[in-house]
C-alpha cells in the first residue's frame, strides 16, 4: 500500500500533464467548434486522466470539470456536440445496466431493448394526449405537466424492474444459447405488442408512434434545452455508476461472479440462483427503464422502430468492446461505439461523398460510402475481438496470495507449490 500511495503522489508532472491536456483540448474544441479532431481529442482527455498516475480524487475532480463545465461550454458554440454527448450518456447508462446482467452475472440477454421501450412508452403515453384514448377525461386530463416527469421516472424504473423479473422467472433454468434465444424472443414480443396495441383499444398508437410528448419541468420551469437533458442524463449516470460499483463489491456482486464462473459450484456453496438471477434482471432492467423515459422526453416522439433487435445488439457490442464485467469498460465501450457511428463513420462517408461529387473520386452508386458504415463498423469489431478479446478495459479478477513470493489468480496454482489444490 505504501508503494501504491507513493506512485500516486510521486510525480507532479502527471498532474500537470492531465490538467494541460484537458484545458488545451477543451479550449481548442471551443474555439474550433466544427473540428472533429478537436472533439475526439477532448473526449480522449478522459482516457488521459484515467491513465495518469494521480490520486483517484484528483481524477474525479478533473473528470467532473470536463463533463460538468467544459462540455456544456462547447455545446454553446456547437449544439451538435452536446447532442452527441447526451446520446453517449444514454447509451453509457444502458451499457452499465446490461453489464450487470451480462458482465456481472454472466446471463446473455438479447432482449434488453424491451426494458428501454417499457420506460419510453410509460412516459410517452401519459405525457401526451395518447392516454385520453383509454382513460376517461373525467379521471385525469392528459397530457400531464412536465412536473410529472420525476414520478413517472420512478414509476418506469419500478415497472421495468418488474418486467425484468417477469422475464427472469421462466428462464431461470436456461443458460447460454438457450437463454439468448428466449430473451431475443421476449424483446421481439414487446416490439410487436407496441406495434399492434392500437386496436381494439388504442394504447400505443401502433406504428404511427406517439407525439408530441411534454418535456420535463422543475418547479414549473420547463427543461427543454439540450443542456437541460445533458445534465439530467449526467445525474442519472452518476447514480447508476454508484449503484453498479456498490453492487460489484457487495455480497450479491460476489454471488453474481460465482454464478458467472460456474453455476453448479455456486449453488453448491449455498448461493440462491433464483434470487441472484432475478436481482440481476431487475436491476439491469431498471437502468434501461430510466433511460427510456429520458429518450422519450428528449425526442418528443417514440415509435416501435426505435426499439428493434439491433438496438440490443448495439448495446451488447458496447459491453463486449469495453470489457464484460468492467464498469470503466462499459463507459468507454459505449462512448467508442456511439462516437464511431455518429462521428467517425458519418464524417468519413461525408468526406468520400464530397470527393465523389467534386469528381476527384469516381465511385459507382453501388459503392456509396453511406451504405457501408455498418460493414466498416463490423470489421472494426472483428479486428478488436481478434487482438483484444477481453475488451478495452477488462474486468479485474480477484487474486489470492499463496506465499510471500507468489500472487496468482484465483483458481490457479503457484509454481512454488505445484501440489496446491490437489486432494490429499
Amino acid at each position: 500500500m505504501k508503494r501504491l500511495g507513493a506512485a500516486f503522489y510521486s510525480s507532479p508532472a502527471q498532474y500537470l500533464l492531465a490538467v494541460v491536456y484537458l484545458l488545451a483540448t477543451g479550449y481548442y474544441t471551443y474555439s474550433s467548434p466544427r473540428s472533429l479532431i478537436g472533439f475526439l481529442c477532448f473526449l480522449g482527455s478522459l482516457l488521459v486522466i484515467r491513465s495518469t498516475r494521480i490520486h483517484p480524487w484528483a481524477k474525479v475532480m478533473l473528470g467532473a470539470v470536463a463533463v460538468v463545465v467544459i462540455m456544456p461550454l462547447i455545446g454553446t458554440v456547437n449544439r451538435y456536440y452536446l447532442d452527441v454527448a447526451t446520446q453517449v450518456g444514454i447509451y453509457v447508462a444502458l451499457a452499465l445496466g446490461l453489464n450487470v446482467v451480462v458482465g456481472f452475472a454472466g446471463l446473455l440477454d438479447l432482449g434488453y431493448v424491451a426494458f428501454y421501450a417499457t420506460g419510453a412508452y410509460i412516459y410517452a403515453v401519459f405525457a401526451s394526449t395518447q392516454a385520453n384514448n383509454f382513460i376517461p377525461n373525467s379521471i385525469a386530463h392528459f397530457p400531464l405537466s412536465g412536473m410529472w416527469f420525476w414520478p413517472l421516472l420512478l414509476l418506469a424504473v419500478a415497472l421495468a424492474a418488474v418486467t425484468g423479473i417477469l422475464l427472469g422467472l421462466p428462464v431461470l433454468r436456461l443458460r447460454g444459447d438457450y437463454l439468448a434465444i428466449v430473451t431475443l424472443g421476449f424483446g421481439e414480443i414487446i416490439r410487436i405488442l407496441l406495434n399492434n396495441l392500437d386496436k381494439p383499444i388504442n394504447f400505443t398508437n401502433g406504428p404511427n408512434g406517439i407525439t408530441p410528448i411534454q418535456p420535463p419541468a422543475f418547479f414549473s420551469h420547463p427543461l427543454n434545452k439540450p443542456v437541460d437533458f445533458y445534465y439530467i442524463v449526467l445525474g442519472i449516470i452518476l447514480i447508476v455508476i454508484v449503484v453498479a460499483r456498490r453492487l460489484e463489491n457487495s455480497r450479491i456482486g460476489r454471488a453474481w461472479a460465482a454464478i458467472r464462473e460456474d453455476e453448479i459450484a455456486a449453488q453448491a456453496t449455498g448461493i440462491s440462483l433464483v434470487r441472484a438471477k432475478l436481482m440481476a434482471f431487475a436491476i439491469g432492467a431498471s437502468f434501461a427503464g430510466a433511460m427510456g423515459v429520458i429518450f422519450a422526453a428528449k425526442q418528443t416522439f417514440v415509435d416501435p422502430s426505435s426499439f428493434s433487435f439491433m438496438e440490443s445488439i448495439g448495446v451488447l457490442a458496447m459491453v463486449i468492446l469495453g470489457g464484460m464485467g468492467s464498469i470503466p469498460g462499459a463507459i468507454i465501450g459505449a462512448t467508442a461505439v456511439v462516437v464511431l457511428q455518429l462521428q467517425l463513420l458519418k464524417g468519413l462517408s461525408d468526406y468520400l461523398m464530397q470527393l465523389r461529387t467534386s469528381g476527384i473520386l469516381r465511385l459507382p452508386s453501388q459503392l456509396e460510402p453511406a451504405k457501408y458504415e455498418r460493414f466498416v463498423f463490423g470489421i472494426i469489431l472483428i479486428v478488436m475481438m481478434i487482438f483484444r478479446s477481453e475488451g478495452i478495459f477488462p474486468a479485474r479478477r480477484p487474486e489470492i496470495k499463496l506465499d510471500d513470493d507468489a500472487v496468482v489468480p484465483a483458481g490457479k496454482t503457484s509454481a512454488a507449490d505445484p501440489t496446491q489444490g490437489l486432494p490429499s
